[in-house]
């Protein structure tokens, strides 16, 4: 048994990432997180403003950012390098109407959308293929994160003036675990 560990020890260490790869999946497992605790922030905005559907949405939202960073992590354990956690940003922000919330998502989610883009776009660059395809599934999340989050905007718009159906709607969304999972 020791054997097979060692000789798996030995292929890790050949085919470890290039070090620029390393550091920028670093990166984003704190993006990630500090996605996170922005949702939760704007979850808390709705929670004391009494619109339970969207804080709900958005606490469901926090721990799908939390997914993210988990498969990030562990596909860097997994090709064997070290996890360098920093501290995350205060994500506290005010707001001045229930809609102000809706936006900073979608603009926070282009963002993260960019950095992936940045990512993939240097593994192509150094032929880094194993981690191009370890960020497809992210560029498809991230293209419905996007489209989530404009529609949360569209709805709001459409619904304003009945926001308690949609709030009620809101209130329904569950978490589901990532569609990929990496042992």
């Amino acid at each position: 048994m020791k054997m097979i560990k060692l000789v798996l020890s030995k292929y890790w260490r050949i085919a470890m990432l290039k070090k620029e790869i390393v550091e920028l999946l670093n990166e984003q497992i704190n993006k990630e997180l500090f996605s996170a605790y922005l949702y939760l922030e704007i979850a808390n905005y709705y929670g004391d403003e009494g619109l339970e559907g969207y804080e709900n949405w958005f606490k469901i939202q926090a721990l799908e950012e939390e997914d993210h960073a988990m498969l990030i992590r562990q596909y860097l354990l997994n090709n064997g390098h070290a996890i360098k956690l920093k501290a995350i940003d205060d994500p506290t922000r005010t707001f001045n109407n229930y809609k102000e919330p809706l936006e900073a998502a979608l603009e926070h989610e282009r963002y993260v959308t960019d950095s992936i883009h940045t990512i993939y776009s240097l593994a192509a660059e150094l032929k880094d293929y194993r981690t191009m395809q370890f960020l497809d599934w992210f560029i498809a999340e991230q293209g419905e994160e996007e489209t989530n989050a404009e529609e949360n905007i569209r709805n709001y718009q459409l619904f304003e003036k009945n926001l308690y159906s949609l709030n009620k709607e809101l209130k329904k969304r569950e978490h589901t675990p990532p569609s990929f999972q990496l042992d």
